[in-house]
């Protein structure tokens, strides 16, 4: 580094430096915030010509394909201007204007919704990447649950895989018709209970996990450890793996969490407790006894209080919510399912395996001419 003058201390001009450099990169995501949004607005529009011409003309599916052919003839090919993109820009446009009226399922949001249901769809599908504006409207057909997928985007930064792993993981079922259960509004500052609520879910999917068998509790700590890249995309955006079997004392006595995060945006410790069978109400009180180390021992002065979550297969919800109650730490408990079953009222109902093997074999063999 060029030597400093001896008018400039080290320590200011090595802050000033960090500061003008974190200044850039804020610059340089906007920027391209900014190219993804005119594009999408580009996209918008031609998808409203298209339906515009084609309602006035009578025109049909050819002029799609007229269009990608002359398109990159007349202005360059630049964007893809196949078929089916501008299939996708028309549809867009179709699908997300003749839905009736669905509100926010984000309260605390970074897009202030106008007074238009169409301009706040709109306006979560310019802030939204377009190759997962296609996911959705590939994947999803529930006008709801578009929202709720377009706003989670926004707000995690999804990448397409996750956004991908989210839908098929029914996240929009499971925060419809499982709210999660928590004491946060007792236990946490008010202005600190939103972004909490925000980052813990009713009901996490590890079926990246490939287990679908009973497990002892330390395997499967094991192998979400072994997975821990995979789980902290299920968790969401901000948490940061500690370790596991993180250690705490207290007098001559050793303790020990499941799973240990860090959360960059609610800036506070996230400690995970594992069950492998159903909630029982001794599970939250262990984990409130240590939350309580955990704000003595590891907490900065600038962090905010510690938050447990306990993770069970299965849960009666009014038994959590009594449970809760006497908590005194903030602590979310949630079901998790490490992989797909068969609906209970459907168990007996259809061919096992075993039958519909048989059932094939049956269907094979040569039958005898008579």
């Amino acid at each position: 580094m060029t030597q400093l003058n001896k008018d400039i201390l080290p320590e200011a001009y090595n802050e000033f430096l960090s500061d003008v450099a974190t200044a850039v990169q804020q610059h340089r995501v906007q920027a391209i915030q900014s190219v993804q949004t005119i594009s999408n607005q580009l996209y918008w529009n031609i998808g409203e010509l298209i339906i515009k011409k084609q309602l006035e003309f009578g025109w049909g599916k050819s002029v799609i394909l007229l269009l990608s052919r002359d398109l990159p003839q007349l202005i360059g090919e630049g964007v893809s201007w196949s078929p089916r993109n501008l299939q996708f820009m028309k549809q867009l446009v179709a699908e997300y204007s003749n839905v009736n009226q669905v509100g926010s399922y984000l309260e605390n949001t970074n897009v202030k919704q106008p007074v238009s249901h169409l301009e706040y769809v709109k306006k979560l599908v310019l802030n939204t990447p377009w190759r997962h504006n296609i996911l959705i409207l590939q994947k999803v057909k529930e006008p709801k649950a578009r929202v709720f997928y377009l706003e989670q985007t926004i707000k995690n930064k999804y990448s397409s895989s996750v956004l991908l792993h989210q839908i098929k993981a029914n996240a929009y079922e499971h925060f419809t018709t499982k709210p999660s259960q928590h004491n946060f509004a007792k236990a946490l500052p008010k202005h600190f209970q939103e972004q909490a609520r925000e980052s813990i879910k009713s009901v996490y999917s590890l079926d990246f996990l490939d287990i679908n068998k009973p497990v002892a509790e330390r395997d499967l700590e094991n192998t979400m450890v072994e997975n821990v890249k995979r789980l902290m995309l299920e968790l969401g955006y901000g948490f940061c793996f500690i370790g596991n079997q993180y250690r705490l004392s207290l007098g001559d006595k050793d303790y020990y969490i499941d799973l240990l995060f860090y959360h960059r945006i609610l800036k506070c410790l996230v400690a995970v407790e594992l069950k492998v069978v159903e909630f029982e109400p001794e599970f939250v009180g262990k984990l409130d006894f240590y939350l309580q180390l955990m704000d003595e021992q590891l907490k900065q002065l600038d962090d905010q209080p510690s938050i447990g979550i306990l993770l069970v297969p299965d849960k009666n919800h009014l038994e959590v919510e009594y449970t809760l109650r006497n908590a005194n730490k903030p602590i979310g408990v949630a079901e998790y399912i490490l992989s797909k079953q068969l609906p209970k009222e459907l168990i007996g109902k259809l061919p096992t395996s075993e039958q519909f093997q048989s059932i094939l074999i049956t269907e094979t063999k040569p039958k005898n001419k008579k």
